[in-house]
């Protein structure tokens, strides 16, 4: 099983001067200690769980970006986009430049939205459910078309595009990896199958357990069977909250955690340093967890 860090609290004790230095040292360490993935959220404001708009948050693309700059090999996403925050065109011209500028690290995640409040603060428009996932839907093919040699016009519902150019073109091939997130049975995961290489479930305590996502799996398995998409293609994956800790005293039980969504298909699972310093849990990652998960 491959691990991936998620970043989302910049909450960091020496205050905002200090984000830039903590991320520079977390990126490298994650570059250096096999790290496989370094995401963050895509939120204007932090979320109500973790403090809410009282406490720091970036812009992700921009991050990203920062990022790529410090290091060489991790794979460089956010987990996830909303398809509400960019326009499908903008979208796919960011994550151009992310994977241009990172020779080919960049990873496409992208969900439906949720997070209401933050749209109204800064006067997105959040249209409900149906329409943002006919959005996600556009998004995917809008993005899709962008990243292939048809420059032509795009016509759907929500968007129209009078041509889909995209000067210069990714360097991953065929285009950078798309994730999408969410669980839903009915819509998300037959996205997950028409559309994407990668599905996120939100796993561990609290959360889905290792017989739950086992069950989602088969969905997509269906939804892949009936679109004639190679399910075992797809990167199954899980943003992961666990009690267990990737330290020496905590691994043991965090791997045995972890060990357990393996054995139903989980190919990487996302840890979240929360309330904890990202260079040292990084550092716990790489040095006890990584080559204890080798073999699982």
């Amino acid at each position: 099983m491959q691990i991936g860090v998620h970043l989302v609290d910049f909450a960091f004790a020496d205050g905002p001067e200090s984000i830039a230095a903590t991320l520079a040292r977390a990126g490298q360490l994650a570059d250096d200690g096999g790290i496989a993935n370094l995401s963050l959220m895509d939120h204007y404001l932090q979320m109500e769980q973790l403090g809410g708009p009282d406490e720091p948050m970036l812009e992700g693309y921009t991050t990203l970006g920062y990022l790529a700059g410090l290091t060489s090999k991790v794979e460089l996403q956010l987990l996830v986009t909303g398809v509400t925050y960019r326009h499908p065109g903008l979208l796919a011209k960011i994550v151009t430049t992310l994977d241009v500028l990172s020779q080919g690290r960049a990873a496409l995640g992208i969900g439906a939205a949720w997070y209401e409040r933050e749209h109204e603060a800064l006067g997105v428009p959040f249209p409900p459910l149906a329409s943002r996932f006919e959005q996600l839907e556009e998004t995917l093919q809008i993005v899709l078309q962008m990243w292939s040699s048809n420059d032509g016009p795009f016509e759907g519902r929500h968007y129209q595009l009078a041509e889909t150019l995209n000067n210069p073109a990714t360097l991953s091939r065929p285009h950078p990896p798309i994730m999408i997130g969410g669980t839903g049975e009915r819509k998300t995961l037959r996205l997950v199958a028409k559309y994407g290489n990668a599905c996120n479930f939100f796993a561990g305590d609290g959360a889905e357990g290792p017989e739950t996502v086992a069950r989602k799996l088969a969905v997509l398995k269906e939804h892949c069977d009936e679109q004639g998409t190679d399910y075992d293609a797809i990167r199954k994956t899980i943003l992961y909250v666990g009690s267990g800790r990737p330290d020496a005293n905590g691994v043991g039980e965090l791997t045995e955690q972890l060990a357990q969504y393996a054995e139903v298909g989980i190919t990487q699972a996302h840890l979240m340093p929360i309330q904890t310093s990202p260079p040292a849990f990084i550092s716990d990652v790489a040095e006890y967890l990584v080559p204890a998960l080798e073999t699982v």
